[in-house]
């Protein structure tokens, strides 16, 4: 039989079914997207060596889409960039987050996000044995309202009388708007705490 004209699969195909697949919340693994994309998992081997690299591809895909261009400015500006690209990737696929957050990152593009990340932090005078462990509040910080904005729309219904949760909830924004005004006040505090640390070592 002759050769198809059109290449039937390709890295950034494979990637984009994997993370729709991901997002159905459909079994995930290498079988489920060779029947997703109409192929058998042998043809997936040819372009990904199993499940990791697969997460890998999703990664870089999804590092691309959120972070086209890298986040200049000074190390204040790279934080809250980077936290609110983040935030956003996570908002949008929270069922991916299981999977990214439990393989080793590797792929390039991303390693580079977090490279210019810790430059930065590094530039602005953070020690370098503190540098990662602020890349990983920062990172938490953002899955954690990535997440937040899956909450329902109400957090908190008390049964019993409340002292005071309950007259904040009645006044309080509901919804994505909750999450949104909780997000700019952490972020706002997450920013002017590293700062305070900066200017207290020096």
């Amino acid at each position: 039989m002759p050769r198809p004209r059109v290449n039937l699969l390709s890295v950034d195909l494979i990637a984009d079914a994997a993370i729709e697949l991901a997002d159905s919340g459909d079994t995930f693994g290498v079988n489920a997207l060779a029947r997703k994309l109409g192929v058998t998992p042998s043809s997936l081997y040819n372009h990904v060596d199993g499940k990791d690299a697969i997460i890998e591809l999703m990664r870089s895909r999804l590092g691309a889409r959120y972070f086209p261009e890298p986040i200049t400015g000074e190390w204040d500006e790279i934080v809250t960039g980077t936290v609110r690209g983040l935030r956003h990737l996570y908002a949008d696929h929270p069922l991916i987050v299981p999977l990214i957050v439990g393989k080793t990152i590797t792929d390039p593009g991303v390693i580079g996000s977090y490279d210019r990340l810790a430059t930065a932090l590094v530039g602005a005078g953070v020690p370098d044995d503190e540098v990662l462990a602020i890349v990983a509040i920062v990172d938490a910080y953002a899955i954690g309202f990535g997440l937040d904005l899956a909450s329902p729309d109400e957090i908190w219904q008390p049964t019993v009388p409340t002292a005071t949760l309950g007259r904040l909830i009645t006044d309080a924004a509901h919804g994505a708007e909750r999450s949104d005004a909780a997000f700019e006040i952490g972020l706002e505090m997450l920013v002017a705490s590293l700062r305070l640390r900066l200017q207290n070592r020096r």
